[in-house]
């Protein structure tokens, strides 16, 4: 481990160090210090093989979404902006949108595999208009979640995708337990206007 603590004890303390250590070693890593970045990795890959994990279940693919995150880390280390976020939150978001998209893209993969016997079978008319509903309502979903702010996004896909706790949220995104709790109220609101559900 590079020294720097991967969890935390008090509410604040130790976290402002942490966010220090990890920035610098991203921008060591920017201009291609393998040492800097080595060290970046063990100080980070627990938690985000963690995240990955509660993401895309599967252990061999959790190794490799972890890989890709870490490349693709590597190769955005000098667009990181310290302002914008801690490093943790950064590299957590990198983290969790990958593994979505692996979640994502298996889910393809699985429909494609199905598509043959799907055409083959006799379908009832009543399981058609269902299936038609269904994509109906999936794209609507997506179509919502584009409305919402990066920062709503990002909490409500922890909360309800990554199945974590708003105190965890708070924490992956290190913020707050209150501003974590109002991002993701004000997104499901939004969503809810967005798709004209009663309240």
């Amino acid at each position: 481990m590079s020294g720097i603590d991967p969890a935390p004890s008090g509410p604040r303390v130790g976290q402002s160090d942490e966010r220090a250590g990890l920035a610098a070693l991203i921008q060591r890593s920017s201009r291609g210090d393998e040492v800097a970045f080595a060290a970046l990795y063990d100080a980070t890959s627990a938690r985000l093989h963690g995240l990955v994990r509660r993401v895309v279940r599967d252990q061999a693919q959790s190794e490799e979404v972890t890989q890709e995150v870490f490349v693709e880390v590597w190769r955005q280390c000098a667009r990181y902006d310290e302002g914008a976020g801690s490093p943790l939150a950064w590299m957590m978001t990198i983290a969790h949108r990958r593994a979505v998209d692996r979640v994502r893209s298996a889910e393809a993969s699985s429909r494609r595999d199905t598509t043959y016997e799907q055409r083959t079978r006799e379908i009832e008319h009543d399981q058609t208009a269902e299936a038609a509903t269904a994509n109906l309502e999936a794209k609507r979903v997506r179509n919502a979640l584009k409305t919402l702010t990066d920062a709503q996004r990002s909490a409500l896909e922890l909360a309800y995708f990554g199945g974590y706790t708003h105190t965890e949220v708070a924490t992956l995104l290190d913020l707050p337990l209150g501003t974590a709790k109002t991002r993701i109220r004000d997104g499901l609101i939004r969503l809810r206007d967005t798709l004209g559900v009663e309240a």
